[in-house]
């Protein structure tokens, strides 16, 4: 039997290619479940990988794609029958493990999770890593106090996936929200999400040397990193939470100091999706499935292909993807 798949390569002179072929399924990895992928999802990550960039990819050839959805083929392990519905997100899978932009795919049980009633395998791709991550940091900032009656809460990076979801599921449950976006075109989206301030990057993005600033948001989700996530730090009210996932700008933070930890009690929270327990990846998937407004979901989606995705990985990593990315493998 045959799978197709993306297949990355690379050349004698280092170069580094994607194209789609037909893969014989004894090339397979070793795993307790083989899953018929159904539908993939572009992350930045992905972008890395089909471009060999980010040293994420060790082995090639390879076959990226960080998360899928699909039903169960056959399975060593009794937690999973065939049939069964299931969806992956982490565990390096796409990265050192070949992943999901592929019609098959063989995985380690642990790293499934059973997909909730109430979500098609379409919808889990248009949450993936990107709203997982998002659910995963509202539960963190509940869990450190915050509440719609606390003020407002910023989210950075809006318009980028992790940034719409997060965006859409505040709303949802009653916060105020305000949007960053460097995009002037992203503000009508970003409303329709349930965002209701839109701030330019632009009043974030500079670094300054100021320790604190004026106390503006009650907590706040952060895809940027760098220097925008010292402001927002030096922004938020007492006993705040920000919610750090991502680092667009950069991984460090020189324009910061421990001020507003010591004088505000303001809580940075570190979110990891890749290694998440089994048990949190449900309860945050069945968070998902209860509190995430299907319809401002799909206004998020625009599906494509396979055989799309080298543009798409050079687009997502110049900053030009809106929304959520759905691939249809089988198209």
């Amino acid at each position: 039997m045959t799978f197709q798949a993306l297949l990355v390569e690379k050349g004698g002179d280092g170069a580094v290619s994607a194209s789609v072929q037909e893969i014989d399924d004894a090339r397979l990895p070793d795993g307790d479940v083989t899953v018929a992928v159904e539908y993939s999802t572009l992350n930045y990550k992905d972008g890395l990988c089909i471009n060999g960039k980010g040293g994420l990819v060790r082995s090639f050839p390879h076959v990226p794609g960080v998360d899928f959805a699909g039903t169960v083929e056959a399975s060593e392990d009794p937690r999973y029958r065939q049939g069964d519905r299931v969806v992956l997100t982490g565990w390096r899978v796409g990265e050192i493990w070949w992943g999901g932009f592929a019609t098959r795919a063989k995985v380690k049980a642990d790293w499934l999770v059973p997909l909730p009633d109430e979500l098609s395998t379409r919808q889990a791709m248009a949450i993936g890593t990107a709203g997982l991550t998002s659910m995963l940091s509202v539960m963190a900032l509940e869990k450190a106090g915050l509440s719609p009656l606390k003020g407002e809460v910023l989210v950075t990076g809006a318009a980028g996936g992790v940034g719409s979801v997060g965006v859409a599921l505040l709303a949802r449950l009653g916060y105020s929200v305000a949007a960053v976006t460097g995009r002037p075109d992203a503000a009508g989206y970003l409303k329709q999400l349930g965002a209701e301030t839109i701030v330019d990057r632009s009043e974030l993005s500079e670094a300054n040397s100021r320790p604190l600033e004026s106390e503006r948001w009650a907590g706040a989700i952060d895809a940027v990193g760098g220097d925008m996530l010292a402001r927002v730090l030096k922004q938020t009210k007492y006993g705040g939470a920000v919610a750090a996932v991502g680092l667009a700008a950069g991984a460090a933070v020189p324009s910061f100091t421990v001020i507003p930890f010591l004088l505000r009690g303001v809580s940075l929270l570190g979110i990891d999706s890749v290694m998440r327990p089994y048990d949190q990846r449900v309860d945050a998937w069945n968070r998902i499935a209860a509190d995430l407004p299907m319809e401002k979901l799909e206004a998020m989606v625009v599906e494509h292909r396979l055989s799309d995705l080298p543009e798409l990985a050079n687009r997502i990593l110049e900053g030009k993807v809106k929304g959520r990315v759905v691939i249809d493998v089988n198209a």
